[in-house]
């Protein structure tokens, strides 16, 4: 599917998975330095051991956001995302392998604006869910 070529999905309708490479740690510091966010959590093994509790480093809960949004952003243009609202289930860490499944679950009109809401997670594994968004997402 193109972005943007289906004006009219209907609900229950699943959008391309978003499927990424195994999360590295070339990923995490390239991200730590995008983003400003240098908690050593994210990037310094003996520290998360010492002071985390962790067997490792754990990734950036923002990363795992901009993982979601991109699943809307692969299916329509960054500028019709309307909202996108988080809640983190389960850290990430180096090696995991992410996917982005996303189903819209309502459409609604406001104004001149037909927009789909769209039921996200971010998903390890077989089925272990790190995160859920919900998204509006504009149409038209």
């Amino acid at each position: 599917m193109t972005k943007g070529s289906d004006p009219s999905p209907e609900v229950g309708s699943r959008l391309p998975t978003l499927r990424l490479p195994p999360l590295s740690r070339t990923t995490l510091a390239l991200y730590a330095g995008g983003s400003g966010d240098h908690n050593p959590l994210h990037i310094d093994t003996d520290f998360a051991r010492r002071e985390g509790g962790r067997t490792d480093v754990i990734g950036h809960g923002m990363l795992t956001v901009a993982y979601l949004a991109r699943a809307i952003t692969a299916w329509r243009h960054a500028a019709a995302l309307k909202s996108l609202t988080t809640r983190f289930v389960a850290p990430t860490a180096p090696g995991d392998s992410i996917r982005c499944e996303a189903t819209v679950v309502a459409l609604s009109q406001d104004g001149q604006q037909r927009i789909a809401h769209v039921s996200l997670r971010a998903v390890r594994g077989a089925d272990e869910t790190l995160a859920t968004a919900e998204a509006a997402v504009v149409l038209r």
